[in-house]
């Protein structure tokens, strides 16, 4: 995982400061989504790996997939990932150049987790706290798991906070059994 990230991270900066360069954040992250959904589809899967297709070929067929989707930059952008042998990290780059683009506009995505759900005042005042804690803008996620019992779980980024029953009840036998 890691030695993917560090081949897929000279890419994901790269359209990263491009596209901050050009005002154009949001256009390169739906297009690099759109890239990274296309290079995981099994028939373009076994199209990318095959030996006998050049890079050119390889490339071509990318973006005839992707049709007017792609910007004369963002078709460069895929030659020059075709020709270093790259579109398959299309999944790593994408998110890559997601988290800078989270980090330059100050946001962070959420994931909690809730034994119920949770209703609409609820999620928003739970985002305005986590929002004042991270000091970043909150877009905030929520599913429900019965198995929690009771409480939430909230994930963003490296932060797991884990105020579940479940949770507590795996602490209390963790410090019984020590």
């Amino acid at each position: 995982m890691a030695e993917l990230t560090t081949l897929a991270r000279p890419y994901a900066k790269a359209a990263f400061e491009h596209a901050q360069a050009h005002q154009q954040l949001a256009n390169w992250s739906a297009m690099l989504g759109l890239a990274a959904a296309v290079s995981q589809d099994d028939t373009m899967q076994r199209l990318l790996k095959a030996p006998q297709l050049t890079s050119a070929e390889k490339a071509a067929a990318f973006i005839e997939v992707c049709g007017d989707k792609f910007d004369a930059k963002a078709q460069n952008f895929i030659h020059v990932a075709a020709e270093n042998e790259r579109l398959l990290l299309l999944p790593e780059i994408s998110t890559l150049f997601d988290l800078y683009k989270a980090e330059q506009e100050k946001s962070v995505d959420v994931e909690v987790t809730s034994a119920f759900a949770l209703n609409q005042e609820q999620q928003d005042k739970l985002a305005k706290v986590l929002s004042a804690r991270l000091g970043q803008e909150v877009r905030l996620h929520a599913s429900e798991d019965a198995s929690l019992i009771g409480g939430v779980v909230i994930r963003a980024g490296d932060l797991v906070i884990d105020g579940s029953v479940r949770g507590k009840i795996a602490k209390l036998a963790e410090a019984l059994k020590s």
